[in-house]
């Protein structure tokens, strides 16, 4: 978990490259420490409660790797797991739920030289990988994470 460390009691705002301009996609994440440090807990909403869902990150012991489980407010849910490798965090989860016709979601996520964050995600979809969001979020303290 150490390697969350630098993201962790902060809030982080981007805006979906593959938004319009006009009508961008901009998600708001809360990382926060959680259960007396044994997990990490990342709030998120798009476009001011849109969309939104709760991670919770924890070390799986037997597994030795970090594992997490994501809930969301469009009905679905995902588990998977986090490897940190080589200065990236590799995702890989299973979709439970109808997210329209995703069953998997793989991402590639790194802190930048300058403290950004950027991620990016494919989705596999009717056995087929095809290219997901990709963000890259920046410290954001006056933003906030907004569930209707």
């Amino acid at each position: 978990m150490e390697p969350l460390r630098p993201l962790l009691e902060k809030t982080w705002k981007g805006t979906f490259k593959e938004s319009k301009p006009d009508k961008p996609t901009v998600d708001v994440q809360r990382w926060e420490r959680a259960l007396n440090g044994q997990a990490i807990r990342i709030l998120h909403s798009i476009n001011d409660g849109a969309y939104g869902g709760e991670t919770l990150l924890i070390w799986d012991e037997p597994r030795k790797i970090i594992s997490f489980y994501y809930f969301t407010t469009g009905g679905y849910m995902t588990a998977g797991t986090l490897e940190p490798r080589g200065g990236e965090f590799i995702t890989h989860e299973d979709v439970k739920g109808d997210a329209n016709g995703v069953t998997e979601v793989r991402s590639t996520s790194e802190i930048l030289p300058d403290g950004k964050f950027h991620v990016k995600a494919e989705y596999l979809k009717n056995g087929e990988w095809t290219p997901g969001h990709e963000v890259t979020y920046q410290e954001a303290p006056g933003s906030k994470v907004v569930f209707k």
